[in-house]
């Protein structure tokens, strides 16, 4: 599957802003069983220093400052991106919960997917009881890593309610878990904290799901959204594989990835400082389509 990504971030300020830093990570992976063909980020008003780089987690940043006064800064990104994601195995087939939880911390490799990272709290994701023990109802004694992670998976997507008016970005996680209510954000860290609460490694992944539109109706232009979803890792012969617990799905190639790391604070599409009084506006639109032909 090829898709072209479209994603304009648009601030509107009260007063006009002195100056500003931005840290992006809006440009995708060339992993994760997809590669981008093509991809740049759009300025507006230019900006006056702009740098590149790499993370430890090997997602792709790009730093602007803007030096310049100005009332209005859009960001948009262009991409184009392959996706063929190999199938999961049976869940059956996968060790046992408990030999991965043995295994995890005795990694000998601090490489960036290495599971030894991905086993402790963390800002967004803390270990708390509650959530625990919710998710150690899915991993009885000897049960196949997989098939525990994604029974968890379709629990959350039973038990929580998905209401973008019940939490904020800087909600805490055990109140979304107590209220039962939250978006793709939150029920990503319930999952990677419940999962981490029982020794198993889990990350936070970022980016974006093709919507398909309902029979008989029109697609929406920029109806799609950022979204976040779970990697759990299911031993060395296995690796990585992702769980999308907001829709209960496996995830393919309707997934499209930006970037990954311990939680939320890893991945933050756009952050940054602004010098300026008053307040501001924000607008983001993301539209996904599929290339055919």
């Amino acid at each position: 599957m090829i898709y072209d990504v479209a994603h304009l971030t648009t601030y509107r300020y009260d007063a006009p802003v002195a100056s500003a830093r931005c840290t992006l990570r809006l440009l995708p992976r060339s992993d994760c069983g997809q590669r981008v063909l093509s991809s740049r980020i759009d300025l507006s008003p230019s900006a006056d220093n702009l740098l590149e780089r790499i993370d430890f987690n090997g997602n792709r940043i790009r730093e602007a400052q803007f030096v310049k006064p100005h009332t209005k800064l859009q960001i948009a990104l262009h991409a184009r991106v392959e996706v063929e994601r190999r199938p999961p195995p049976a869940g059956a087939l996968t060790p046992a919960w408990e030999a991965v939880r043995s295994a995890a911390p005795q990694s000998n490799s601090l490489s960036p997917r290495s599971p030894a990272h991905f086993i402790y709290p963390s800002r967004f994701a803390p270990l708390t009881e509650p959530v625990t023990d919710y998710a150690l109802q899915s991993f009885p004694a000897g049960r196949p890593i997989l098939e525990g992670a994604t029974e968890l998976m379709r629990r959350i997507r039973a038990d929580f309610v998905y209401d973008p008016e019940a939490t904020q970005i800087a909600t805490p996680m055990a109140q979304a878990f107590q209220r039962r209510r939250g978006v793709c954000q939150d029920f990503a860290h319930i999952m990677i904290a419940g999962l981490r609460g029982a020794g198993l490694p889990a990350a936070y992944v970022s980016g974006y799901l093709r919507t398909i539109p309902a029979p008989g109706k029109p697609r929406l232009e920029g109806a799609d959204a950022t979204h976040a979803w779970v990697s759990v890792w299911c031993g060395k012969e296995f690796g990585w594989f992702d769980l999308d617990p907001t829709n209960a799905l496996v995830v393919g190639n309707d997934h499209i990835v930006i970037a990954l790391g311990r939680d939320y604070a890893d991945v933050s599409p756009i952050d940054g400082v602004i010098l300026a009084a008053g307040g501001q506006d924000l607008d983001v639109s993301v539209d996904v389509k599929e290339v055919v032909g």
